[in-house]
């Protein structure tokens, strides 16, 4: 047979997927399972892009890396803006199905949680929340234990002549990106003399920022739905996901602008 639109897509399988569990089935329940899981498919794009940025960076291809980074970023805005979609739905029409995800939550997003690691935001913690020798739990084992993004950065940065220090190039890569004293005088050099890197470093902050611009939209999302409520996977709810604010992935190059 010809591929078609349909069968190059898999619609007939794609669409078959979207399954309320609620009595009825309450109306709102199948625009809560679209967007959760257009979201997955945009985290699975976006790690897909990082680890090819990743491999881009080492390489020194600036020109692919910012095309990639660009692509990223927009993602990223889309992530965000469908947050505007889910907060159509009022916290009586979320409650009229909540009880049916049992313990079912975005906190245990594993692609999300790839996401964060591929930054350099590890936390060998989550893995205890993925059964013992599945494939989800093999594949975070993997990405916790692989350079991030921002060591590949730190690769391109000492592949443009920049003395990046041995302490920031051999860190520990299974442990959260920490603030290196040492590296600063080394970005603000990149600042004032290397417009192309320097490129790069801005589109760093960028995803940073983006980062944290999509953690803020989904607790005020929280928020306005379940209130106080602790989050159906366990979780503190809200409560919890506002320990996530305000915490860059990349640290020196926040810390870095006091002194530019």
């Amino acid at each position: 047979m010809p591929v078609t639109y349909s069968s190059y897509l898999k619609l007939d399988e794609l669409l078959a997927l979207q399954q309320p569990l609620s009595d009825g089935p309450e109306h709102d329940e199948l625009l809560f399972i679209v967007i959760h899981q257009v979201y997955e498919l945009w985290f699975k794009e976006m790690l897909h892009e990082l680890d090819y940025l990743k491999k881009l960076l080492v390489a020194r291809d600036t020109p692919r890396a910012l095309h990639t980074f660009k692509r990223v970023l927009t993602i990223l805005k889309v992530a965000v803006a469908q947050i505007d979609i889910l907060e159509t739905m009022t916290p009586l029409e979320f409650l009229s199905f909540r009880a049916r995800l049992e313990s079912g939550s975005g906190f245990h997003s594993f692609q999300f949680r790839g996401f964060e690691f591929v930054l350099g935001a590890k936390n060998r913690d989550a893995l205890e929340r993925y059964p013992l020798d599945s494939t989800v739990r093999g594949g975070l084992e993997q990405r916790l234990n692989e350079p991030t993004l921002w060591d590949a950065f730190l690769r391109y940065l000492t592949s443009c002549g920049h003395a990046v220090p041995v302490e920031a190039l051999e860190r520990d890569v299974t442990t959260p990106i920490a603030e290196v004293q040492a590296l600063h005088p080394v970005l603000l050099g990149v600042y004032r003399s290397d417009p192309e890197a320097r490129t790069v470093c801005e589109l760093m902050v960028d995803l940073d920022e983006g980062v944290q611009e999509w953690r803020y939209r989904h607790v005020k999302m929280v928020q306005r739905t379940i209130g106080t409520r602790r989050g159906t996977g366990g979780s503190e709810g809200a409560a919890y996901l506002m320990t996530t604010l305000n915490r860059p992935v990349f640290p020196d190059l926040w810390a870095i602008r006091a002194e530019l």
